[in-house]
């Protein structure tokens, strides 16, 4: 049995099926898929508090395919992701957002996009001047906190 942090060989199968379904490689842009053995170290290293909710998306995933996700054929795989879209709640939110911030952390997809691959301070980086005004609804609201003395 696995520690409650860690993933167990099956579920780290079906994550890095499901990953590879949620971004696949591209040749167009020179970037791998989300299945990436790289990747898929970022994202086991750094699961933490999300552990728990990504270990429950990757059951249900299970249950919903009848077996490992990973051992079914491609048009199998496709009616589980369809069903799971629509009945994954939270834990496929979760689920799908550690895939993405993990991807999008990768020194070769930041590079495909025209980025730095670094922290983003000490340099900072450059935002648009936005519409502040945008925000003017927000601040018209009535305060919810009081103000601290």
């Amino acid at each position: 049995m696995s520690a409650p942090n860690e993933l167990t060989a099956a579920q780290r199968d079906d994550l890095r099926t499901v990953a590879a379904m949620i971004i696949p490689a591209s040749d167009e842009y020179k970037v791998p898929s989300a299945d990436d053995p790289a990747i898929q170290a970022d994202m086991l290293a750094t699961l933490g508090r999300d552990t728990a909710q990504v270990t429950q998306a990757l059951d249900h995933l299970a249950r919903l395919a009848g077996r490992p996700l990973a051992e079914l054929d491609a048009a199998r795989r496709d009616e589980v992701a369809r069903e799971f879209r629509a009945t994954g709640g939270g834990p496929a939110a979760t689920l799908v957002r550690v895939v993405l911030q993990c991807y999008y952390r990768d020194d070769r997809v930041l590079r495909s996009l025209g980025l730095e691959p670094r922290a983003p301070f000490p340099k900072g980086h450059v935002l648009e001047e936005g519409d502040w005004s945008l925000l003017d609804p927000v601040k018209a609201r009535p305060a919810k906190l009081r103000r601290a003395p």
